[in-house]
Order: C-alpha cells, then sequence, then structure tokens
C-alpha cells in the first residue's frame, strides 16, 4: 500500500468507527496502533517522565509534539533553555539498560526532530539541549518506577 491509501485506510476506518458508534455499535472496525503493551509502556514512562520533570522546576510545553515524521516525546523549558527529551522505558534491565537503546541512529533522529521544532517556532534564538529519560518499571506490583535524568546526553550528530 501506497502513503496516500494508508492515509485514506485511517480516514476510512475513523469515519466507520464514529458512524458505527452514533448507530450503537460499539465494536472499534481495528485496533488502535498503540494498545499494545510497549505502547502502555511508552505513555506511562512519559507520564513518569513529565512528572519528574515537573518536580525538578521544568515546564512543559509539549507532550508527543508532531514534526516531520516522528514525535517529540516531550518538549520542556529548563531556566531559559528549551530542552528536548527522549523518554526510553523498560519493564526492567534484564536487556540492558534503557539509556543503551538511544544510539547514533536515533540521536540523529532526534537532533532532526529538535531542528524541525525549532524552525517551525522560530525559537533560533534559544538555548537548546537534547537530554534523555529513562523509566525501569519494577516487576513487583505497587513498586515506584527508577527515574534517571541524563541532562545534554549528546552532542547533536547533525
Amino acid at each position: 500500500m501506497g502513503t496516500g491509501l494508508y492515509k485514506w485506510y485511517g480516514w476510512f476506518c475513523r469515519w466507520a468507527g464514529q458512524t458505527l458508534s452514533l448507530m450503537g455499535v460499539a465494536a472499534p472496525m481495528h485496533a488502535e496502533p498503540e494498545s499494545d503493551w510497549r505502547g502502555v509502556l511508552g505513555r506511562r514512562g512519559e507520564d513518569e517522565a513529565a512528572a519528574y520533570l515537573r518536580q525538578q522546576g521544568y515546564r512543559i510545553v509539549a507532550r508527543r509534539a508532531r514534526v516531520l515524521r516522528g514525535d517529540i516525546d516531550i518538549v520542556a523549558v529548563d531556566g531559559r533553555t528549551v530542552v528536548f527529551v527522549e523518554v526510553r522505558s523498560r519493564s526492567d534491565t534484564s536487556h540492558g539498560h534503557p539509556a543503551e537503546t538511544v544510539g547514533y541512529r536515533k540521536q540523529r533522529r532526534i537532533a532532526e526532530l529538535a531542528t524541525a521544532y525549532i524552525r517551525r517556532h522560530r525559537l533560533q534564538d534559544c538555548h537548546v539541549r537534547i537530554d534523555v529519560v529513562t523509566v525501569t518499571f519494577a516487576a513487583e506490583a505497587g513498586s515506584s518506577p527508577v527515574v534517571e535524568h541524563f541532562r545534554n546526553a549528546f552532542d547533536s550528530p547533525i
């Protein structure tokens, strides 16, 4: 399928879902793309990271800011610095630390998205930083997640 067909299909499914709900049919046409456990884990991680950053005095400007063909997890302001935050979540560290998942390709992608955001919002004169916040959820229910904050996690590769 081409990208235009995917857009049409997405529109059709939203329209059909609304039409069915107006008719009293509650069953969705298709599963939401983030209804899997990874999507839930990611959203929980972003919620924890945003709460942590607020606690540290950051002002959250945007969450899941859509830019180009991607999104920036959190855009925040720390004093006079605009901070782009990549949030990485894991249910445990048996397969490595969450920060290890931010390799060169991911760094480059984050930098591209941040640059596009800066251009779109005309923030060229602002100080900018890219941070990574990792959230590791414990296996035991009820225990609080471990949040780690890596300020200025990497220099922009672009």
